[in-house]
């Protein structure tokens, strides 16, 4: 990728501004659109719709040679680079511009007959940085593939009337001579207007919203490398830039300096800071488990499906899903143009993603909606491969099937029952209410069901809440959580019940005779060999493992007992896992050796990480403080992040909470409806709206569960591309080599494949 090179791991370098070489293997003959070409085209060709948008463009048939097509080879000959003289890492996270070139009779002219390469003809395409670019009437956004050869071209009109978002998508592929000749000739067409200007240069689109006027793009203009999974990089946004669709001097809708409410929602909006635990990637989809995205991948090879076939991202966890709308209606491949981005935690091997359901600051959102989505949910996955592999394929080019890769997947989340937490007096522990009778659960059913579809079956409950207290607080949630299981589980098939533990960890920690990480060990390796992980393989030589069920935790807030189970649950499974690998010999690993110590620190992060996302302070409690080990450090800071914890809930949540709803689409500006500042409430922004519902049917209070959930998840055995994909080299499936090696890239370093590449 041109100027990708901006995190630890760097495997080349990007050719130099200058180049403007256009030949790839990549490329069928590449061509330019005559607006006045009538000749007969083969079906891949078509009329560019930015066509419109410049003059004086005339068809020669002498004025470009005509190439022969070329095969598809990601390593040709014309690939072995020699190093450049420029020895210089290019770390920076800022995307450069496409570089424009001006050259005598560059204007479009091609010869008849030209053939084009249209989005989608040879397999995996994605575009991994944009250039932005501005005329008095339109916006027009280049994006570059990841060897910064292929091109494509996206156009937005700023004249367009406010509320509405017209887009023109040119599915046309161009090579770098080409793309140069476009622009040029559009800059040429609006010298009358002041010509074409570069505004800004991005790494992807987030999508589009508006708030009382015009729609606004959200672009992000900075990046930081944090993981590399199975050769495909995953980025944390660190810099973002929100730009007005209507700024141009011939705008029929120039901003209102005047309109107090726009402005007010726009710095709402810039209380989210997009650039604090936000992710992306261009060709691995961070919103589902590896063990989701494998057996999707199998089933796509075994079935012959063509490349590259849509993706079916989780919405769950896709943070700009409602930016996304807006361009999702107007353009044919959205995601070719804009990121998914999700919430949480990445590094490198963990992954936290944040559910958007139900979503919210500390005491604001707890338990359940009648949806039944929790407050601070979170799906925790822990990846664990042989670092010796980069990619997902094994040996014999057997797609998705290496067995090197394993991964384990547990879950958080607010005790799904009907309670509240009142702050808005000084006390840091308000009095717990549950103001809402649910005799048939029926919050609490529809999250377990959501656990079945996400998971399988069984699900494990482990409840860290108090159970003794002078005042009834969490043990009054304790009785009614256990009731609500009970009631559930008497309707599930008896190897399908919810498993319930529940353990006073906070008594449990303030006791001297109990030891509470070895009661966690005794849990976790409970938990582990009841869910299973994930392991992969091709089922013929190496025999898969697939996880069945999930271990859902929680205490009160779901963050510091929560972080410390998980985490003794996590390095269980992370000895499962390297014993599967071959790495070691047993399934279990002691504390204080360099494995554990990296997974605590990685685990640690993660924690405090998910408390500032919910509860306004990094984590009270860490594992120093439940392994009793350095007690005078770990207290004072615990009082520290209590402190902040208790100021963030008392004086800062209501603003968090604002943002929230007003990016997640919660709250939608409506004449004649109320401002978001003037809601006494929120409850009916995540709540479902009664007149909706109030006529329809209701669920079975008996069968509260969908049978197909409970189904045992399997791993088939492999089978290889048939038909039309029988042959395909594994690039056409998969583009991790031209990502995370760069091979073609100027300046590289060219190693020998590795033998997953090679076959």
């Amino acid at each position: 990728m041109a100027d990708q090179d901006d995190g630890p791991v760097r495997r080349g370098r990007s050719p130099p501004p200058g180049d403007t070489s256009s030949n790839h293997a990549h490329f069928d003959a590449p061509s330019i659109a005559s607006t006045t070409d009538n000749a007969s085209r083969s079906t891949s060709a078509m009329t560019s719709p930015l066509s419109m948008d410049f003059k004086n463009v005339e068809p020669d048939d002498q004025a470009l040679p005509k190439f022969p097509p070329l095969l598809h080879s990601p390593l040709g000959p014309e690939s072995k680079m020699t190093a450049a003289s420029d020895d210089v890492d290019d770390d920076e996270c800022t995307a450069k511009p496409f570089q424009r070139t001006r050259s005598p009779g560059s204007d479009m002219k091609r010869n008849k007959g030209a053939v084009y390469e249209k989005v989608g003809d040879q397999g995996v395409c994605k575009m991994h940085k944009f250039s932005l670019y501005e005329t008095a009437t339109r916006y027009y956004i280049v994006g570059a593939d990841v060897m910064d050869k292929r091109f494509r071209i996206l156009k937005i009109d700023r004249t367009a009337d406010a509320g509405n978002l017209s887009i023109a998508e040119d599915e046309i592929v161009y090579t770098k001579k080409e793309m140069s000749q476009l622009l040029n000739a559009i800059d040429d067409g609006n010298k009358s207007t002041g010509g074409m200007k570069l505004k800004c240069s991005t790494w992807g689109l987030l999508g589009f919203i508006r708030f009382t006027g015009a729609y606004y793009m959200l672009l992000i203009t900075k990046r930081s490398q944090v993981a590399m999974i199975g050769g495909h990089f995953t980025y944390s946004i660190d810099g973002t830039e929100l730009v007005p669709l209507t700024i141009g001097s011939s705008s029929r809708f120039k901003p209102d300096l005047k309109n107090n409410e726009e402005a007010r929602f726009l710095g709402i909006l810039n209380n989210l800071d997009l650039t604090r635990s936000f992710y992306f990637s261009y060709s691995y989809d961070i919103t589902r488990t590896l063990q989701h995205n494998i057996i999707t991948e199998r089933a796509a090879v075994a079935k012959g499906v063509s490349h590259p076939h849509p993706q079916d991202y989780n919405s769950m966890f896709v943070w700009n899903s409602y930016l996304l709308q807006p361009a999702t209606a107007a353009l044919k491949n959205t995601y070719d143009w804009c990121l998914p981005i999700i919430h949480g935690y990445i590094d490198q091997s963990v992954i936290a993603r944040r559910s958007r359901y139900f979503a919210g600051a500390r005491f604001l959102k707890r338990g359940a909606n009648d949806l039944g989505y929790v407050a601070n949910d979170v799906e925790t996955e822990q990846i664990v491969s042989e670092v010796l592999t980069t990619s997902f394929h094994a040996p014999g080019a057997k797609l998705f099937a290496n067995p090197n890769f394993t991964s384990y997947v547990q879950h958080r989340g607010s005790i799904p029952l009907y309670w509240t937490q009142d702050n808005t007096g000084v006390t840091p522990k308000p009095p717990i209410e549950m103001n809402l009778v649910d005799p048939f659960y029926g919050a609490a059913a529809l999250h377990f069901d959501n656990l079945f579809e996400r998971y399988g079956a069984p699900v494990y409950v482990l409840n860290l809440v108090k159970s003794r207290e002078r005042t009834p607080r969490e043990s009054k949630l304790l009785q009614e959580y256990t009731t609500a299981i009970n009631y559930l589980n008497q309707f599930l098939p008896e190897d399908k019940k919810i498993m319930h533990k529940a353990w006073d960890m906070s008594r449990a920690s303030k006791s001297r005779d109990q030891d509470v990480i070895g009661t966690l060990e005794r849990i976790a390796e409970d938990v582990v060999t009841t869910t299973g992980f994930f392991h992969n393989g091709d089922g013929i030589t190496t025999m898969p493992k697939v996880q069945n069920g999930v271990a859902r935790t929680n205490c009160i807030d779901c963050l510091d007992r929560t972080n410390a189970a998980q985490f003794v649950i996590g390095k269980r499974a992370l000895g499962h896992q390297l014993h599967a690998l071959g790495i070691i010999g047993d399934t279990s690993i002691d504390y204080d050796t360099d494995a554990v110590n990296l997974f605590t620190h990685m685990f640690h992060d993660h924690g405090d990480t998910i408390a500032v996302q919910y509860g306004g302070s990094q984590l009270v409690n860490t594992m120093e403080t439940y392994r009793k080990i350095n007690q005078w450090t770990s207290h004072s800071r615990d009082m520290v992040e209590s402190f902040k914890r208790y100021y963030n809930n008392s004086f800062l949540d209501g603003q968090r909470q604002e943002a929230y709803n007003l990016f997640l689409g919660n709250y939608i500006w409506a004449q004649g409806q109320p401002m978001l500042w003037d809601l006494a409430t929120d409850y009916y922004l995540h709540h479902a709206d009664p007149r909706a519902w109030s006529g329809k049917g209701r669920r079975s209070y008996i069968n509260w569960y969908n049978p197909a959930f409970l189904e045992k998840r399997t791993l088939p055995k492999y089978v290889g591309p048939s038909g039309l994909l029988a042959g395909k080299e594994i690039g056409f499936f998969d583009d991790y080599w031209l990502e995370y090696y760069k091979p073609l890239a100027k300046d590289a370093t060219i190693y020998p494949p590795s033998k997953s590449a090679q076959n």
